[in-house]
């Protein structure tokens, strides 16, 4: 009879494989539906085809549409029902919530992406909103002069020069593009339940974040995404474009970013009078 903390070890390792292992499958099986690019002779065409970067749109397509059915007739209702009995204010405190629970991934991103300062900036921002800020619904760092500074792995890999690649649409995750895939296995370990011992406790909490996460998010997005889809003549283009102009201006704003915090109530040494 297999030891019980055996079959947790295997278990374990099994879960750590496939989680490395799933953005480099996903990354193949997407890419193989490809669309076949127009002839380099037809120049507006190919320079079009180059230039939004979606060999893989055909695939990308079927998914966007089941996404959009599982939108549409799931998170989307859930998201109206949540916003109905929830004040704005509520919602302000989960995503403050939300956002320290993913500080110590970004101490670790900016540490390896060469920036320490803004690294520095996340422990504290993690230390004073788990403390402080009553397990991080409250946002006190930010007031003490602290602001979030938001990156994820593929913003780190950016820094090491790797390109963004093709644009991808992914079941369930949505727009995302090559080199981002790869942050879905670091926002599965980087989190303040990795090293907390296994157990029913810290599972359920761990779904419980993940399902209070995603219908927060959804909620704020309501009336921009029913705008762009009774507006856009192509929403999936428009998200493609949107969704790529956001990690562009990330990437700017860490770049921007990465220079020494001062905290609101540090009060500088006044210049000797003469």
């Amino acid at each position: 009879m297999l030891n019980v903390k055996r079959v947790r070890k295997i278990r374990e390792k099994t879960t750590r494989l496939a989680a490395f292992a799933a953005p480099g499958i996903l990354l193949a099986g997407l890419l193989s539906g490809c669309a076949t690019p127009p002839p380099q002779s037809d120049t507006a065409d190919y320079q079009a085809y180059e230039q939004q970067d979606d060999p893989a749109e055909p695939t990308n397509r079927v998914f966007y549409a089941i996404n959009d059915k599982i939108d549409r007739y799931a998170f989307k209702p859930i998201a109206e029902g949540y916003v109905d009995i929830t004040t704005q204010g509520i919602r302000n405190h989960i995503g403050d919530f939300v956002t320290n629970f993913a500080e110590p991934g970004r101490i670790v991103y900016f540490m390896f992406g060469g920036k320490p300062r803004d690294a520095g900036t996340a422990l504290v921002r993690f230390l004073v909103n788990s403390t402080a800020g009553i397990g991080g619904f409250f946002d006190p760092a930010t007031k003490l002069g602290y602001p979030e500074t938001d990156t994820d792995f593929s913003l780190t890999l950016a820094k090491w020069g790797i390109p963004a690649g093709p644009y991808l649409y992914l079941p369930v995750f949505g727009p995302s593009g090559a080199r981002d895939v790869f942050s879905l296995p670091a926002e599965y370990f980087l989190t303040p339940l990795e090293p907390a011992p296994e157990s029913l406790g810290t599972r359920i909490f761990g779904y419980s974040e993940t399902a209070v996460h995603l219908v927060n998010t959804r909620a704020q997005f309501i009336q921009p995404i029913d705008q762009i889809e009774a507006t856009a003549l192509d929403p999936y283009a428009t998200f493609r474009s949107l969704y790529r102009q956001e990690r562009a201006s990330q990437l700017q704003l860490i770049d921007q970013r990465d220079t020494p915090t001062t905290p609101d109530w540090f009060m500088p040494p006044t210049a000797p009078q003469k």
